[in-house]
C-alpha cells in the first residue's frame, strides 16, 4: 500500500484513454481488431486487454480516430496501425487481475 498510486482517469472525447475500447486496423494484414486499454494489473493479451504501458498501449494513448500510429516493439520491429473507432470506457472491477 505504501507504493500505491492513485490513477486519475481523464480522457477527452475522441481520444484514446485508459479503459477505452479501440478498434484498430492493421493495414499490412488488412485485418481489424478491438482492444481495451487497461492498467498493467489487468493486462491479458488473450482477452484483448492491453496494458497502457506496453508498446502497443503507449502507441495508441492520446491519439484520435483516423490517425495512423506506429507500434515500436524494439529497434528492429515496428508496424503501423490505424485507429478506426473509440468507445469510451471505465474501470471494470470484474476484469481479472493478471497473474503474470
Amino acid at each position: 500500500i505504501e507504493t500505491a498510486v492513485i490513477i486519475e482517469v481523464k480522457s477527452e472525447d475522441g481520444v484514446v484513454g485508459l479503459f477505452d475500447k479501440v478498434e484498430i486496423y492493421y493495414p499490412e494484414d488488412e485485418e481489424s481488431r478491438t482492444v481495451r486499454i487497461v492498467t498493467t494489473l489487468r493486462n491479458d493479451v488473450l482477452s484483448d486487454c492491453i496494458s497502457k504501458e506496453s508498446p502497443f498501449g503507449r502507441a495508441l494513448l492520446g491519439h484520435r480516430v483516423g490517425e495512423r500510429v506506429t507500434v515500436e516493439v524494439n529497434e528492429k520491429v515496428r508496424y503501423p496501425v490505424e485507429i478506426r473507432a473509440i468507445e469510451k470506457g471505465s474501470d471494470d472491477p470484474d476484469l481479472p487481475i493478471s497473474s503474470y
